[in-house]
């Protein structure tokens, strides 16, 4: 297991873009996975997988890691207690609400292949829960990642937060469905 973290970490230093992305898509991956069979899905559906893992490869790793980047520039890497509660601020009234508008998109869009129309009034509706639970949860993620994780590890903390985050959203939704039949 040594020799694995010491080549993930050789990759991470030397190609931090491209590792980002990949971890980000393999998270979101077995996030899907788990969430499938955790919601009773008999067989896994490997066009949502797929569809989840280039989610989380195209967009989440590179969103990820850019904004990290661009967070730690404007701050100039300062770490104190005023600081991360301004890059928390920051992240969570910027790229929090941009992040789950492009998922909840996506989701509908692409991975269920619904038509715009329906796409809009799901999101009009789902949006705004959402948007306000994400608050009442990430900001605390935030905190920690800012005030804890070295840049290089914010994109993977993320991730990891965000695939169980992944799970507990669409167990939540199944049994929302369930409650409501």
């Amino acid at each position: 297991m040594g020799e694995i973290v010491k080549k993930y970490m050789l990759q991470l230093q030397t190609h931090p873009l491209r590792t980002k992305m990949i971890t980000a898509g393999v998270l979101a991956g077995i996030s899907d996975s788990v969430a499938q069979k955790l919601t009773g899905f008999e067989k896994i559906e490997l066009r949502r997988l797929l569809l989840k893992i280039i989610f989380g490869f195209s967009y989440g790793g590179p969103f990820g890691h850019y904004l990290h980047k661009v967070l730690d520039y404007i701050f100039k890497g300062k770490k104190d207690k005023t600081t991360v509660a301004k890059k928390v601020l920051l992240e969570q009234l910027t790229s929090s609400p941009v992040n789950h508008m492009m998922f909840l998109l996506y989701i509908g869009l692409v991975v269920e292949r619904r038509p715009w129309s329906e796409v809009k009034i799901r999101v009009k509706k789902q949006y705004p829960t959402v948007q306000f639970t994400a608050w009442m949860f990430w900001p605390i993620i935030g905190w920690v990642n800012h005030q804890y994780i070295p840049l290089q590890f914010r994109v993977i903390f993320h991730s990891f937060v965000a695939m169980c985050w992944g799970i507990f959203l669409n167990v939540r939704a199944k049994t929302l469905a369930l409650k409501n039949k």
